[in-house]
């Protein structure tokens, strides 16, 4: 089953389970949003990896 990015709202099968901002939310991410949050950023922290059945 396919679910929505929770930061850009896209279909994915895979989606990361990741920190990016000061405010400490985990949100579960596509891998086109990953790659962009996870660049360069002193906030980002992975929690896992989601991946549809």
């Amino acid at each position: 089953m396919v679910k929505p990015c929770q930061y850009c709202a896209k279909l994915s099968k895979i989606r990361y389970r990741i920190q990016f901002d000061s405010s400490q939310r985990w949100l579960l991410v596509c891998p086109d949003c990953w790659q962009k949050l996870a660049v360069d950023n002193p906030f980002y922290r992975y929690g896992g990896t989601w991946k549809a059945k």
